[in-house]
């Protein structure tokens, strides 16, 4: 019995607790080398991807950046993640649309996320774009439903303070075109207020004295100024087919545009019908009298000058050359001369 205590003696605790320590010691070592290799970049590859993160947490944002090929372990990401949020003080991880790569760390890419550094894009709508063209460009470019724009285009309500009335049912006209920044994923209404916020910078205040001063409304300038986009080609025109059209309207001529026949049709054709031009709308300008109920596009600077301050001419009726030029006359025999020599017969 004395011997066989004596062994048990023999075991000293400070050497287990050595032993103890330098497993754990051993334990830590690997994981902080784990963690750090997988830590790094995935490879040197600079690519971007559009990533969208949800709020959903940081289980499934690593998810998501695994399955992207954009981290190399989501447990390693989620160690990282934790660990920054309490050691750190770091915000966590913010929704939205961000540009990442596989060349970018794991902390380079929390970092970006927590931080909010969102994706931008920029988007240039062209003159004479309508709601729908514009709609279907911010869906490709922000990952904006084209749906939702239409719908808060459709609306008058916006939270930006404006020195004028926008119309109720469509702002078409008044989304002023040019190019802007967005983050991708803006919602709508704010898209909607940033192009109204255009249009109230670049036209109306520039020229709210002869807004106030001249014979049409805004309203009426917009869609006169619509019509203009869609008929000339030529900048130099724009003044005269504005004066035209102006001129007119003061006989109570009907003005006979192709273009608001285009837009009743919905859709664009090379070549009007005689059967097109019976189209039954409100914007068919050869079955109806005066300007039609709204724009037929949103028209640029240039456009809404020449509507605001059309040319003083004496000329009733225009027709195209095909170099996009236009034959303008006082008379309707004028006119039928004119379309006879352009078209040969």
């Amino acid at each position: 019995m004395t011997r066989r205590k004596n062994k048990k003696q023999l075991i000293n605790p400070t050497s287990i607790a050595v032993t103890v320590a330098g497993a754990v010691g051993l334990l830590i070592l690997v994981g902080v080398v784990w963690i750090n290799a997988e830590l790094r970049p995935v490879n040197s590859d600079t690519t971007t991807k559009l990533v969208h993160v949800a709020p959903k947490g940081v289980a499934a944002l690593a998810s998501v950046l695994k399955h992207e090929g954009l981290i190399r372990s989501a447990t390693a990401f989620r160690m990282l993640s934790k660990a920054s949020m309490s050691l750190k003080g770091s915000p966590a991880p913010k929704a939205g649309y961000y540009e990442l790569s596989p060349s970018m760390s794991s902390e380079e890419i929390l970092q970006r996320i927590c931080e909010g550094k969102t994706a931008r894009r920029r988007v240039t709508f062209p003159e004479g774009f309508t709601i729908k063209q514009m709609a279907e460009r911010l869906q490709e470019t922000l990952e904006l439903p084209a749906a939702d724009f239409i719908n808060a285009a459709r609306g008058s309500v916006t939270a930006r303070a404006l020195p004028f009335r926008v119309p109720r049912g469509s702002l078409e006209g008044y989304l002023f075109p040019s190019t802007y920044t967005f983050p991708v994923g803006e919602n709508a209404e704010f898209v909607v207020g940033e192009m109204l916020a255009g249009f109230s910078e670049r036209f109306h205040k520039p020229n709210r004295a002869a807004l106030a001063a001249g014979a049409l409304k805004l309203q009426d300038v917009v869609t006169l100024a619509s019509l203009v986009e869609r008929e000339a080609r030529v900048g130099k025109e724009r003044p005269i087919i504005a004066g035209v059209l102006v001129n007119r309207l003061k006989k109570g001529m009907r003005l006979q545009c192709d273009a608001t026949v285009q837009y009743a049709l919905g859709d664009h054709k090379a070549r009007l019908t005689y059967a097109d031009l019976k189209v039954k709308s409100p914007y068919n300008t050869y079955l109806n009298k005066g300007l039609p109920p709204g724009a037929i596009c949103n028209p640029g600077l240039d456009c809404l000058e020449a509507a605001l301050k059309p040319a003083k001419v004496s000329y009733l009726f225009y027709v195209a050359r095909p170099n996009g030029t236009h034959v303008f006359t006082n008379t309707y025999a004028q006119h039928l001369a004119a379309i006879k020599q352009i078209r040969g017969h």
